[in-house]
């Protein structure tokens, strides 16, 4: 299928390249087991995304940074994350696939059953892995590693943690017009609110900018788990409007005053002890989702974004709703 994008403003065929990794449009369903109180519930199953063992919303990013990447003549890919990072296994996967090395700088998280299995892929994986331990430890690191790494007059590709560059977030801008696609056909109704797990801001920042692009009124609750990265609204305001820039750049023609993120919460409440730390709430979210729904979530970030979609919709935080859970789990 035809990129969003590029059907919505056939100027960026030229100026933008996008490598599809996935199939579209994702699923959408109710889940009605899940939603006893309050609005109702529907799921945008993102986890279904990605060819082959692999979902989420890291592939959505990389089909627009894998292919810069190899416009830029790149043959090496530096990036960060956890110990479980989802992220630098996905990129280091699709980025072999087209040829490109990945590196990854390594930071500790609490290790679980869940983080182990993800050392373990990642070894797999054939990355260059590299545990720095620390956030501070790891920048020092990371420049050596770019560095190293340097390859006659082209440097590696450096991208952020969960690919959450002005670029990567297009895949989120692209995901809320295949939503609003969705609405328009009928498939389910508007949304008054979409909730997604943020751990570093792409996808959160990507969907407030495509509703407002699309003509939706849909609110994107951002339910922060990560609490070492700043993701509050001015920062996801910011990497909104860079992505917006972007897309001006490149030659889109956009709405004037946009305001991307005057549709965006951030709620905060749902972290826990900290990132990758367990939380009661989330355990019990998890479990329900997986007897009621057959739906599979992860720890780290699905599991306490559904555990505030429905603490938040048994306190009547989205009103009539309907609300739409994103699942943007990866491994399957």
């Amino acid at each position: 299928m035809t990129p969003h994008l590029h059907q919505r403003y056939p100027e960026l065929e030229r100026t933008l390249p996008h490598i599809r990794l996935g199939s579209t449009p994702t699923p959408v369903r109710r889940l009605a087991a899940l939603d006893t109180v309050g609005a109702d519930i529907w799921l945008k199953d993102d986890s279904a995304f990605g060819d082959g063992g692999w979902g989420g919303n890291k592939v959505r990013k990389l089909e627009w940074l894998l292919p810069d990447a190899l416009r830029r003549g790149r043959s090496t890919i530096v990036t960060v994350g956890g110990i479980g990072t989802n992220w630098g296994l996905a990129t280091a996967l699709y980025g072999r696939e087209h040829g490109l090395k990945t590196v990854l700088a390594l930071i500790d998280q609490p290790e679980d059953e869940h983080v182990r299995a993800q050392v373990k892929r990642l070894r797999d994986s054939g990355a260059e892995l590299h545990f720095t331990h620390t956030k501070a430890r790891t920048v020092p690191t990371v420049l050596w590693l770019l560095a190293r790494n340097f390859s006659g007059v082209r440097p590696p590709y450096f991208l952020p943690a969960g690919g959450s560059s002005a670029l990567g977030a297009l895949g989120y801008v692209e995901t809320a017009l295949e939503l609003a696609a969705q609405v328009e056909a009928g498939a389910l109704p508007e949304p008054s609110h979409i909730v997604v797990p943020v751990g570093s801001g792409g996808t959160a920042a990507g969907l407030s900018l495509g509703f407002r692009l699309a003509g939706l009124s849909t609110r994107v609750v951002g339910v922060v788990v990560n609490d070492t990265l700043r993701l509050d609204e001015p920062t996801l305001a910011k990497l909104a409007g860079r992505s917006e820039r972007l897309l001006r750049k490149r030659g889109a023609r956009l709405p004037e005053n946009l305001a991307p993120t005057t549709n965006l919460d951030i709620v905060t409440e749902y972290l826990g002890p900290g990132y990758g730390y367990p939380m009661p709430e989330a355990a019990t979210a998890q479990a329900l989702s997986a007897d009621r729904e057959q739906m599979t979530l992860e720890p780290v970030y699905t599991a306490k974004a559904m555990a505030a979609l429905l603490d938040m919709n048994a306190h009547g935080r989205f009103g009539d709703g309907p609300v739409v859970y994103l699942n943007t789990n990866g491994p399957r």
